[in-house]
C-alpha cells in the first residue's frame, strides 16, 4: 500500500491509500478518486514527504521512544469536522430515500412538481449537477466520508 497526498482542484489537500501508484493512475483517469471536502474529482498528487519506518519501538508514541506530540489545534478541528460529517451521513440516510444514480431524475421529478416532496439522496456526475444548477433545482453536494465499521 502506498499513501499519496492528493489536491483537488480548489486546492484541498486530502490523503489517499492506494496499492500501488499504477492503482492510482488507474483510478484519478477514470476519476474515480474524489475531494472528501467538495467532491471535485480533477485531482492531482500533492507534494509529499516520505515516510520511513523505524519499526515499533517500547514506549507508546513516536518511533524514537519519545511521547507522541499532543494533538495539535488544526488536528482537533479536523476531527471534530470529520465526526460531524459522519453525523450529518447517519442524519441524511436515515431521513431521506436513497435513489442512487437516478439522483438528477427525481429531483427534477420533485422541483417540477410531478411526485410529492421529499429528501433523496444518491449521486449524479458533475454534468447533470450543472444541469440541476442551471434548472433552479436546489440541492447540496456533501462530502461522503466511507464507512469504516468493516
Amino acid at each position: 500500500m502506498i499513501l499519496f497526498n492528493l489536491r483537488c482542484a480548489r486546492d484541498h489537500v486530502f490523503e489517499g491509500w492506494f496499492r500501488n501508484g499504477d492503482a492510482y493512475e488507474a483510478q484519478a483517469g477514470a476519476n474515480k478518486v474524489s475531494c472528501p471536502v467538495c467532491g471535485s474529482r480533477k485531482i492531482e498528487k500533492a507534494p509529499m514527504a516520505p515516510r520511513i519506518g523505524k519499526g515499533a519501538s517500547k514506549d507508546v508514541g513516536r518511533d524514537d521512544g519519545a511521547p507522541a506530540a499532543p494533538p495539535t489545534e488544526a488536528g482537533e478541528k479536523a476531527a471534530q469536522f470529520m465526526q460531524a460529517l459522519r453525523e450529518l451521513r447517519d442524519k441524511v440516510e436515515s431521513e431521506s430515500d436513497f435513489v442512487g444514480d437516478r439522483f438528477a431524475e427525481e429531483a427534477r421529478r420533485i422541483h417540477y412538481g410531478e411526485v410529492e416532496t421529499r429528501s433523496i439522496y444518491g449521486q449524479t456526475s458533475e454534468e447533470e449537477a450543472d444541469a440541476l444548477r442551471d434548472e433552479g433545482v436546489t440541492f447540496s453536494r456533501i462530502p461522503w466520508l466511507p464507512r469504516h465499521d468493516s
